[in-house]
């Protein structure tokens, strides 16, 4: 039998168990996915003894993921450039790759909402806000997809600027103030801040600059419908909600650890999302 997980510090609140035994259900498989709460000292023991385990891998999140990254035997390219891990996978012979599917998972998202051209239909130009590490991995794939310029907007300059060099020949940074300034030339904005998050202040910013044809896209997803897009959907917008992004990035881990690769559907979104709501 097949064994995966998710790992984290607290990990009650992971949906990933619900998508990938949805998809274990789905394709008749014999496995697991589990979720294991390590706390950040006992971190590298635990991938240490993955193979031992008879563990094929699983998924990383907070405070994990850059831990992830120092400890794993090898690294994918983007998995390198972005600096953080959510996913190992172990070997035949016992070494652990480590990947990161955020990236992917992201563009996978807007590519299903807004159809295969989006990145023609937003203007070559993406506006970013945020700087964290959702952000980082969200800058990498919107170079990988071909978007030209993407600018990134953070409260702090510097945190900006740092991703400014993962995509040196694309990313600019740009000053918090001239967000009502840049909104008319951005295609695509992705909210990547946790503003709008249950519990947060919502964001502030008016979108009544963005172009007709632009997008709005939010990483938050309690609530499924931020603020920030139910004023874009108000504006007629094009409204991408950040559970996408979760069930997207899942599928390179679940085909890398149990051979099949799975497809994200209606009925996969409208489990999470009934498990989502009040109870």
């Amino acid at each position: 039998m097949t064994r995966a997980f998710v790992v984290g510090h607290p990990i009650a609140h992971s949906r990933s168990p619900l998508i990938h035994g949805h998809w274990l259900a789905e394709h008749g498989i014999s496995g697991t996915y589990e979720r294991i709460d390590v706390a950040p000292e006992g971190f590298s023991d635990f991938v240490r003894g993955l193979p031992a385990a008879g563990f094929a891998g699983g998924n990383v999140t907070i405070p994990h993921k850059e831990a992830a990254f120092r400890l794993a035997d090898a690294l994918t390219p983007r998995a390198e450039k972005i600096g953080a891990v959510n996913t190992l996978v172990v070997g035949p012979d016992g070494r652990i790759r480590g990947d990161n599917t955020d990236a992917p998972g992201f563009i996978a998202h807007l590519d299903q909402s807004l159809g295969a051209d989006w990145p023609e239909a937003a203007g070559g130009t993406a506006l970013i806000l945020g700087a964290g590490g959702a952000a980082r991995a969200i800058v990498v794939g919107l170079a990988e997809r071909g978007v030209s310029r993407i600018l990134i907007a953070n409260r702090t300059r510097g945190r900006a600027e740092a991703l400014v060099a993962l995509e040196p020949t694309r990313a600019r940074s740009v000053a918090w103030a001239d967000l009502p300034r840049l909104l008319p030339e951005s295609g695509l904005l992705v909210n990547t801040t946790s503003l709008g998050m249950a519990g947060q202040p919502a964001l502030d910013l008016d979108l009544g600059a963005l172009p007709k044809r632009a997008a709005v896209a939010d990483i938050v997803y309690v609530p499924l419908e931020t603020p920030l897009l139910a004023a874009a959907r108000a504006r007629g917008l094009a409204a991408v909600d950040g559970l996408g992004m979760l069930l997207h990035q899942a599928v390179p881990g679940f085909e890398a650890w149990f051979g099949r690769r799975p497809q994200v559907t209606e009925a996969l979104r409208a489990r999470i999302v009934a498990d989502l709501a009040p109870r």
